[in-house]
């Protein structure tokens, strides 16, 4: 097994994509204080990390991510743990894109 070694934070997220060479984006949803409004708002965050060859994960797995040294310009963290599937993951997908294009058709109509 190729060892980087981690420190640092540790967070669980949804793989969004795994499409490049090793190397997953993951996202996973946080709230964040607005003191102006005095309220909550949803954010998430998404990052590039490591993704070995012995782990190997997918689209829509559920995975947790440490932090390790820079491995390239972008990537900072890597997947020490496959979790699970996001059920209805693809379900969702769709449904965003069908509402980009249901969009895209109102702005052209108006």
């Amino acid at each position: 097994m190729q060892s980087i070694r981690t420190r640092g934070r540790t967070f669980t997220g949804i793989v969004l994509e795994a499409r490049m060479q090793s190397t997953a984006t993951v996202e996973w949803p946080r709230r964040k204080y607005v003191q102006k409004y005095e309220r909550y708002e949803r954010k998430r965050t998404r990052i590039k990390a490591h993704n070995p060859k012995e782990i190997d994960a997918k689209k829509g797995d559920i995975v947790k991510v440490e932090e390790c040294r820079p491995i390239s310009k972008t990537k900072h963290f890597t997947i020490i743990e496959k979790i699970g599937h996001e059920k209805l993951f693809e379900a969702n997908q769709e449904m965003m894109e069908a509402a980009k294009v249901k969009q895209e058709k109102e702005d052209e109509s108006a």
